[in-house]
């Protein structure tokens, strides 16, 4: 018999209360028709109401497709999300108090749907401990009212570990390439493998419902098994979309091949960046890298490093991963974020943490919103803005060597570089090292005790994590130590008193300097 609905008929089956895993990233992985009916059946009728809403990435398109469908008051009683942005209903129901909003790292949402699978208590894990996911800190509660305490601390072997309880799971929402009459689906045709099938797992254990979105509907036992992702036992109803945009490869992107792996595209030469801020921070994180590293890029200026390594002929050098399972290629930026063009391999994303959880990446380039003297970083949230921590605690806190990237203010600065020399031709309005981040998204303390190396990069100085704190270590030619420095820090760090000059050559509008660097190192 045919699994195959429609999306008002599985709409139907939500009922009030019930607690929705989802599969995720951006718009990778989402039922946008099945969403769509959902919130339709709710603005009709008022139900379901009072649900339980769990997400792993990215929510949405930062527009209206994605879990903002579910932001209207009364249809959400509480959201556990590892990224709350893109989902700007949802966002403004945390902001104003009228959810409980709970943020969990992005690999523990992926890694417990396998325990709540297997029935065992919760994910015990180190990542957390010391940020504001630790409920000695906040427990990752990101509005005043969320008040219970989820996340437990708990010992073993005289070691401090953090325990994710397991939780109930009622409907598990996922989505896939093509799906037989029996259920079977696969993913060909999307750019990442993302975590449905633990999830289907979760919920089928649990007693609930399986419900797959899939572009195209095949006869039963057709299709080769070892293409099939999730299989046909796990899975309750099938929904077909009507419209392609309800079936979207990423945020900007119905479907691109060379992210499905269907063909390798040739990858134009990458024009060279211009000689800005930007650069010249990329430039010096590029100089931390090793021969044959395994590197994760973060958004933004850390994604700039790609760019650098290509015009200084040092890609062959490392392998860019990114943490949505993809390994090898080049790391599509966004609205495309999580995919990569001409991926070496696509491994499922609750494995990729598990590669990475355990120290799997070698350097880890990453964003710097805020960072404090004692080197905790801060990019989860501002002010009542929410943000979320994605996939950055278990990234920053496991890899072998972090690099933090960033501009040293923000608001409105502009450099601009002669002879050599690096002139702020107009300063930022906010300082972004501060006495104390606003939320400690990355723990200076943590790494200090685990002697984990961290170093903070800007246009203008660079900063490594010691014991005693953040200490300066480098200066921009041309940057006056006492004007264009201390005077724009919340806080005196540490000076070191090897203080040195900035790679003069990264200056230049040809530098060709990268290559002997890294060779030097060796891995």
């Amino acid at each position: 018999m045919s699994k195959l609905r429609t999306a008002d008929e599985v709409a139907m089956l939500i009922e009030d209360g019930m607690t929705i895993g989802i599969s995720l990233m951006g718009l990778a992985g989402w039922a946008e028709e099945v969403a769509q009916a959902i919130e339709r059946r709710f603005l009709e009728t008022g139900h379901p109401r009072d649900l339980t809403i769990v997400s792993s990435s990215g929510a949405g398109d930062d527009k209206e497709y994605g879990v903002t469908r579910f932001g209207h008051e009364g249809m959400v009683k509480r959201w556990i999300a590892g990224i709350m942005r893109q989902a700007p209903n949802m966002g403004k129901l945390v902001q104003e108090n009228k959810i409980e909003a709970y943020n969990f790292p992005q690999g523990v949402v992926v890694q417990l749907w396998r325990e709540i699978a297997a029935k065992r208590p919760g994910l015990i894990t180190k990542v957390g401990l010391g940020t504001y996911i630790d409920p000695r800190i906040e427990g990752g509660k990101m509005n005043s009212k969320t008040t219970k305490d989820l996340i437990k601390v708990i010992e073993i072997d005289g070691e401090e570990y953090l325990l994710y309880p397991s939780f109930h799971v009622d409907v598990a929402l996922i989505r896939g390439s093509v799906a037989d009459e029996n259920g079977n689906l696969t993913m060909d045709r999307e750019g990442i493998l993302l975590e449905a099938l633990p999830l289907a797992q979760a919920a089928k254990n649990c007693g609930g419902i399986v419900i797959a979105q899939a572009e195209e509907i095949a006869q039963a036992n057709t299709l080769h098994p070892k293409h099939v992702r999730v299989p046909g036992i796990l899975v309750d109803y099938i929904v077909q979309p009507t419209k392609p945009e309800h079936h979207m490869q990423t945020e900007a992107q119905y479907y691109v091949p060379s992210f499905a792996g269907e063909v390798k595209i040739p990858l134009s030469a990458v024009p060279s960046m211009p000689l800005d801020e930007r650069k010249i921070i990329a430039r010096r994180a590029a100089m931390e890298l090793i021969p044959g590293a395994i590197v994760n890029l973060g958004i933004g200026i850390p994604a700039d490093v790609a760019a650098v390594a290509a015009e200084e002929d040092v890609s062959h050098l490392m392998t860019l991963t990114t943490e949505a399972g993809t390994i090898g290629g080049v790391p599509a930026s966004p609205p495309d974020f999580g995919h990569s063009y001409n991926p070496e391999a696509v491994i499922e994303h609750h494995a990729q943490f598990d590669f990475y959880d355990g120290g799997g990446i070698d350097i880890a380039f990453l964003g710097m919103a805020q960072a404090d003297k004692d080197g905790n970083v801060n990019v989860t949230k501002f002010g009542n803005r929410v943000v979320g921590s994605g996939g950055f605690i278990n990234i920053s806190q496991n890899s072998r060597k972090v690099v933090y990237c960033g501009t040293f203010t923000a608001g409105g600065l502009k450099v601009e570089v002669k002879d050599g020399k690096l002139i702020i031709a107009q300063e930022g309005k906010y300082k972004k090292f501060v006495e104390q981040v606003d939320q400690i998204s990355y723990s200076g303390k943590y790494a200090s005790q685990v002697g984990q190396p961290a170093v903070y990069v800007t246009e203008r100085a660079v900063f490594t994590l010691d014991k005693e704190g953040l200490t300066l270590t480098e200066i921009a030619p041309g940057i006056d130590l006492e004007k264009d420095v201390l005077a724009q820090m919340g806080f005196k760090p540490i000076i070191s008193p090897d203080l040195k000059t900035m790679d003069l050559g990264m200056f230049s509008e040809k530098w060709g300097g990268l290559a002997e660097i890294v060779n030097a190192k060796s891995k």
